[in-house]
């Protein structure tokens, strides 16, 4: 059978495959070794609170299961205008917002909308993969502009102007970062902005983990620069909601109908169980119990992340949001004979039981030395995985 190219061009999604491979190992070896550690998934070991567990429930009970509009509930919509509201004192109209399938949706209609074949989208490298194969699959090319330590490892204004050309369409920023944690200073921000509005180019901002952020410098979401800004966010990290595959994107009001007619022909309307479900994520008692799982997230973040350092590890950016730390593996590389961040992660795997995530995923500017922890597990899990690489360190 003859496969589509725009198939052809995106990569297996590395973090999953690794993951298979950690559970096919634990199952191979039954209950004669220790439990896997698994550090790969970007998941939050939190699962949705009890109110929106319930709403769940009295939805389906009261039969609220039929479609809805396709750019979602009108009061989900408004729930999210006030969070920003009473979040970030900020006034987005529920107009402007769009509720979906997950932020991948979001990301899939946005490209679709926005990008045609040829279009250059600049993102910085390393960046989660999935954002370019979005541009992929839309049939644009994602260019990947490598970053640095000292820049955050995030794209600066400067290299934005560097990198443009004629076929640049705009940029795909993240903020906090997916594997890095770290986010873009909102002064960069705003002078990225600039620079591509004035280009007639479009900033696309991916803010799925905005609500883990866990410093104020950087914790402001960058619709505050202007309504041209178009933001991705997520029911799936601050508000523990995965598996429920709910999202939404805040997009300029003429570019609403245009999403509004894809999302009707793409998915009809995300899962309207999930949507009920979500109204209650917004309730004093939800909220104050996200706020002390964020805590929680901070002081994993605050253990972690000197412990990996003590044996061997270097993180050259403290992450500022998310729960990832993106480490420097490479002294460990002779000790165990490997030649990359690649067959490090499958070592440590069967030496250490501990599942991590290669750098490989995540582009090619030095990625080959790093290694992706999350630290949405357990603080008992992650001393415990600690303990084990500190048993085998070089």
């Amino acid at each position: 059978m003859k496969i589509a190219k725009r198939a052809e061009r995106i990569e297996p999604f590395y973090v999953l495959e690794v993951a298979k491979a950690a559970a096919q190992l634990s199952q191979d070896a039954g209950n004669d070794t220790k439990p896997m550690i698994h550090l790969t998934i970007g998941e939050p070991d939190f699962t949705a609170p009890p109110l929106v567990q319930e709403a769940a429930i009295r939805a389906i009970r009261a039969g609220a299961t039929q479609y809805t509009p396709a750019i979602g509930l009108g009061l989900l919509r408004e729930r999210i205008s006030d969070w920003y509201r009473q979040r970030f004192g900020i006034d987005v109209p529920a107009r402007r917002i769009v509720v979906t399938a997950g932020a991948s949706a979001a990301l899939q209609l946005i490209c679709t909308a926005l990008i045609e074949a040829g279009d250059e989208v600049l993102m910085p490298d390393p960046c989660y993969p999935c954002n370019r194969h979005f541009v992929i699959a839309a049939e644009g090319c994602p260019v990947v502009v490598p970053t640095t330590a000292a820049e955050r490892y995030q794209l600066s204004a400067e290299k934005v102007a560097e990198n443009w050309s004629d076929k640049t369409r705009g940029v795909l920023l993240a903020s906090p970062s997916n594997p890095t944690g770290t986010s873009i200073h909102p002064e960069e921000l705003r002078r990225i902005h600039a620079f591509v509005q004035s280009k007639g180019g479009i900033t696309l901002l991916d803010e799925l983990y905005l609500g883990l952020s866990h410093d104020d410098a950087f914790g402001q979401t960058g619709l505050t620069l202007d309504e041209n800004v178009i933001s991705i966010n997520s029911f799936s990290k601050y508000f523990s909601m995965t598996g429920w595959r709910l999202g939404w994107l805040v997009a300029p009001e003429p570019l609403v109908p245009v999403i509004e007619r894809l999302a009707q022909n793409f998915f009809l309307c995300p899962s309207t169980v999930s949507q009920h479900a979500a109204l209650a994520c917004f309730e004093p008692e939800s909220i104050a119990e996200y706020e002390r799982r964020r805590a929680e997230f901070k002081a994993r973040r605050d253990w972690f992340i000197p412990a990996l350092e003590k044996i061997g590890f270097k993180v050259p950016v403290a992450p500022d949001g998310a729960f990832y730390a993106w480490a420097d593996c490479s002294e460990w590389f002779h000790a165990w004979d490997v030649p990359s961040s690649w067959e490090f992660a499958f070592e440590a795997m069967k030496r250490a039981r501990v599942a991590i995530s290669p750098g490989r995923d995540f582009g090619a500017a030095e990625t080959a030395r790093f290694v992706r922890f999350s630290t949405a597990n357990s603080m008992d899990n992650l001393q415990e995985a600690v303990a084990r690489l500190s048993a085998l360190r070089p």
